[in-house]
């Protein structure tokens, strides 16, 4: 399983000891406390035996908790339990061919059965893929629902300000002034509503990234990437009402009822 062992042996058959040896993991070892731990003794699972190695840790649950204690042992004699098998690279149906024919063969009665460990860990995360499944839904349908009613006020507002527009444009005014004048309302709209909201984002995935043992940093340009899209979404949405306020004759803005 390619796990790097950090002092000692893996296990051999060229030591029959072996069958009564451990292999611990470095938390395990910072449990039992030992300074020179080769070859010292262990009662574990109620058998005596001798540490033969130190392996590196590595994560075998999920990431929700830390890496726990683990002692491995030569388990030969056991009644009940699954063998791990690491294919090479696109020759899994050919493995798979052959673990199902080699248990056949030893035990015909039992049926054939197997798991692939990425399957396995991959279940351990279902209620996180299912929240980001749900989160991305969620957020489209808010910023499609926002976008529409920002464009309705964008409507609403120009509708209300078209002579204001007409008399700017009479004096003088130009199409990049107006299209500011019409826009700056909602930036600073979408400005306040970024500030109040930010906070509550960092809170709500600080708070989520509590449940897992190991956690990231929440950068802040995470916040100001998601700042400027909002900004950006605002301006594509009221940029075709602005612009067709901005450019309108003015003459018939003065004599629009």
């Amino acid at each position: 399983m390619k796990v790097e062992m950090a002092e000692g042996r893996d296990f051999s058959k060229d030591f029959a000891t072996d069958s009564v040896g451990f292999i611990l993991n470095e938390t395990a070892l910072k449990k039992v406390g030992y300074k020179e731990p080769l070859g010292k003794r262990l009662t574990f699972w109620g058998k005596r035996g001798t540490i033969i190695g130190i392996v590196k840790d590595f994560h075998f649950n999920s990431m929700h908790v830390p890496i726990n204690p683990l002692v491995l042992r030569l388990g030969e004699k056991f009644s009940y339990g699954m063998a791990m098998v690491r294919t090479q690279p696109g020759k899994t149906k050919e493995a798979l061919a052959g673990l199902e024919k080699l248990c056949k063969t030893l035990n015909p009665q039992f049926p054939f059965a197997y798991q692939f460990s990425d399957e396995e860990y991959q279940k351990l995360y279902k209620s996180e893929q299912m929240v980001e499944k749900l989160s991305n839904w969620f957020a489209f349908l808010a910023i499609f629902i926002s976008c529409l009613g920002l464009l309705g006020l964008a409507m609403f507002t120009a509708e209300q300000r078209t002579k204001e527009f007409g008399i700017r444009k009479v004096l003088g005014a130009s199409a990049s002034s107006l299209f500011t004048l019409l826009s700056r309302d909602y930036i600073i709209l979408v400005s306040i509503a970024f500030v109040v909201a930010s906070p509550l984002a960092w809170w709500a995935m600080h708070n989520w990234l509590q449940n897992f043992a190991y956690q990231t940093n929440i950068p802040w340009w995470v916040f100001a990437i998601a700042g400027v899209t909002a900004l950006l979404i605002a301006l594509l949405t009221i940029s075709f009402q602005a612009l067709k306020s901005a450019l309108a004759n003015p003459v018939k803005s003065l004599r629009s009822e």
